[in-house]
């Protein structure tokens, strides 16, 4: 289920500007009230960063601060930016810009051209690999299916790190990249690709991009209207931005610095495509008054499954490590991961189909269980193993939700009853809306209760149940609504490609799961040569293969299991391992060498301007750590301890046992409580320190300086062996 879903739930528009502030948590709010100048969120997976900036956008908007035709938010996917305006439509910000970067660009470009260029833009072509193969049989070139993906991609990515085709071999060789063929003949076949392109007087989608960055720089008088127009940028998921739209960006931007960025350099997962995360991570050396918030805090997943996730990232290597933000969770425990071990591949799907079997069984809902694996490729034997187990599915990244036949059928159908219902004889009798949408669908063949067994009946039938559920969920929170109102939602939605929740199983790959999250995860072929893949080779490869994991382990709310297989078939050699990442962090394993030090915490830093002194900022606190085990502690006495409860004590019995008599001594003198002199964690922190001087004392959670100055001599005589002075004081 993807975050928006929760948006089908129609709530009512907050009355107030202030209003919109209710629920964030400091951070949060701390994003949604800064509004000026350079804003940078560093968010970590599933800590609501999609909530804090559509509520900065709405808090801007409801207050007067921020026109909304002056704002435009970016982000990556039209799901992404359909959830934006969605959201910001609820918070009573109508009007504001949200788009993906291709999207704004070419509204732009559309606009603009018959004064920068003269004429109509060319035809935009959907898929470039068609104009590849022509440009590889101009050539003599033969390319198989498999070559033309792999050249097509390789020329997406020169294209969007502004690499022309002379520049290509030497480009390409900077960057590690592995090419498919050699990269002069690449860099061949991309010149006689932009010359293909030329010829049919067609452009492609990373052409877009190009061209309006040519316009704005060549033409300040275009650059200048487009910045009169928008004064406030947002953009999502910065960790992705390549350098193409970077430069864009600031083609925008001008010398304003009216920018917020969201993004976690711990999810870059497609640096194949020219992604970079290094422009977040150097935002604040580019705007050194920029304002950095830090969100931690998780929302989304169990302590069990952000353990997990913080595990992964201790171990990692890198830049981007060294910006790791560490996660604390904000739900009730949960189950620990669980990890499975199986001989073969069909094995491991049939295992997976089993347990999802007993899950949905037991009233979990479809929807809300994936199955994430590395490839593609693995897809068809979960695909038949859950067939098999009579379990409906869904592919993720496969037809879109609003481009299958029967949903264009049943649009068709329900646009037709919004305009003539009068006349259906389908609707006499019927008043309330989920009972018409209901009854149009009976017509396209759909029934109250599913079809039996899978497979694309079933698949028809889930698509149209969805349509329903959309209903029930618009008539509960407008009871007023009408079918031409419903008509509305679902035509706005397809234009987002926000789908309705579909009843059944996510199959997707990891990339393809970025930015969704279910309640029960399979991470599937989680061994060495599947993930990390064969093919990542260099560090960065394999650190990008970890962050991958990552992004799967984190899209899990309750319950994770995570699996792997010795053996590609039955009766094969078992000769894989599981994953070198899970090393030290599934029972029985130790871990691989990492990096030393925790993750940033969360919290504010506020900019420096060049015309304003420097002002001191109190020091961040740092999420503390068991010293034994290392897990985050968020429990008020463990945090005392420094350690897990159930976590060794290498305490001194004897040493507590002195503090504990001397304690009782003291409480009895003023007349007070034990506990109000120091509380047994304190002393049992104490004695497991055995703290030397004032300083080391001064340290163990629970010794406040007045405590310190009250009993610190006395405490320190008992911890060397001798008996306390009774003096007041300092050692």
């Amino acid at each position: 289920m993807t975050a928006a879903t929760h948006s089908s739930l129609f709530p009512q528009a907050p009355e107030t500007a202030d209003a919109v502030l209710e629920g964030l948590d400091p951070e949060q709010r701390e994003v949604a009230t800064a509004l000026h100048g350079p804003v940078c969120v560093l968010a970590g997976a599933g800590t609501g960063k999609t909530r804090a900036i559509t509520h900065r956008i709405a808090y801007g908007v409801r207050a007067g601060i921020l026109h909304p035709s002056s704002v435009l938010a970016v982000t990556f996917t039209n799901r992404a930016a359909g959830e934006m305006r969605g959201r910001l439509r609820q918070l009573g910000a109508q009007g504001v810009q949200a788009r993906t970067f291709h999207s704004a660009a070419l509204r732009q470009l559309q606009y603009f051209w018959p004064k920068a260029i003269g004429g109509s833009l060319p035809r935009l072509v959907d898929r470039k690999i068609q104009l590849v193969a022509d440009a590889a049989a101009a050539l003599g070139t033969r390319l198989d299916r498999n070559e033309l993906r792999d050249v097509t991609a390789e020329i997406e990515w020169s294209k969007v790190t502004q690499t022309v085709p002379a520049d290509y071999p030497y480009a390409a060789a900077k960057a590690g990249r592995e090419a498919p063929r050699d990269p002069a003949e690449i860099a061949h076949l991309y010149a006689a690709y932009e010359d293909r392109k030329r010829d049919r007087a067609v452009i492609d989608f990373e052409d877009v991009l190009l061209l309006t960055v040519a316009v704005l720089q060549d033409r300040h008088d275009i650059a200048d209207q487009v910045r009169t127009q928008y004064q406030h940028f947002v953009v999502d998921e910065y960790q992705d931005v390549s350098p193409l739209q970077q430069r864009l960006l600031d083609l925008w931007l001008g010398d304003r610095d009216n920018l917020c960025v969201v993004g976690d350099a711990s999810q870059t997962i497609y640096s194949f495509t020219g992604a970079t995360p290094d422009h977040l991570l150097d935002f604040r050396a580019r705007h050194p008054g920029a304002t950095v918030v830090k969100l931690v805090r998780d929302y989304r997943s169990t302590p069990q499954v952000v353990r997990l996730a913080n595990g992964l990232l201790a171990q990692a290597r890198g830049r981007a490590a060294d910006h790791r933000l560490e996660l604390v969770s904000q739900r009730a425990q949960g189950p620990e991961p669980v990890y499975i071990e199986y001989t073969d591949e069909p094995a491991e799907a049939e295992g997976a189909a089993r347990r999802i079997r007993e899950l949905i069984d037991a009233g979990v809902p479809a929807a809300e269980i994936a199955v994430l694996f590395r490839t593609n490729s693995q897809s068809e034997t979960y695909e038949q193993a859950l067939a098999d187990a009579g379990v409906p599915y869904q592919l993720r990244g496969a037809e879109r939700f609003f481009d299958r036949p029967e949903i264009r059928k049943a649009g068709i159908a329900l646009r037709g009853a919004a305009r003539f219902g009068g006349n259906d004889s389908l609707l006499d009798d019927v008043v309330d809306l989920p009972s018409q949408v209901r009854a149009v669908l009976s017509g396209e063949g759909w029934t109250s209760e599913p079809p039996a067994g899978s497979g694309a009946v079933r698949e028809r039938w889930e698509s149209l149940a969805a349509l329903v559920g959309l209903a029930h969920d618009l008539a509960a929170a407008r009871p007023r609504a009408t079918l031409a109102d419903f008509v509305a939602e679902l035509d706005e939605r397809a234009n987002a490609q926000h789908a309705p929740t579909v009843q059944g199983v996510t199959l997707a790959s990891l990339h393809a799961a970025k930015g969704l999250e279910w309640d029960v995860v399979f991470l599937v072929g989680v061994a060495e040569g599947m993930l990390p893949i064969t093919y990542a080779r260099t560090d960065e490869q394999i650190e990008e293969e970890r962050r991958l994991l990552y992004v799967g382990v984190t899209r899990a709310r309750e319950r994770l299991h995570v699996s792997w297989a010795l053996s590609r078939s039955p009766g094969g050699r078992p000769s894989r391992r599981p994953s070198r990442f899970l090393d030290g962090l599934r029972p029985g394993t130790t871990p691989t060498v990492g990096r030393s030090g925790s993750g940033a915490g969360g919290g504010v830093e506020r900019g420096v301007t060049a015309s304003a002194p420097a002002v001191p900022r109190r020091a961040q606190r740092t999420p503390a750590r068991c010293r034994v085990c290392g897990r985050t502690l968020t429990d008020a006495g463990e945090m005392k301890l420094m350690r897990c409860a159930d976590c060794p004590s290498d305490m001194d019995e004897g040493l507590y046992e002195r503090l504990r008599e001397w304690r009782a001594v003291q409480a009895g003198h003023s007349g007070q409580p034990d506990f109000c002199v120091f509380t047994d964690r304190t002393l049992m922190a104490i004695a497991e320190a055995c703290p030397e001087s004032s300083a080391e004392l001064a340290r163990i959670p629970g010794v406040l300086s007045r405590k310190l100055r009250s009993y610190g001599a006395d405490v320190l005589a008992i911890c060397a062996g001798q008996e306390p002075g009774g003096d007041d004081g300092d050692d």
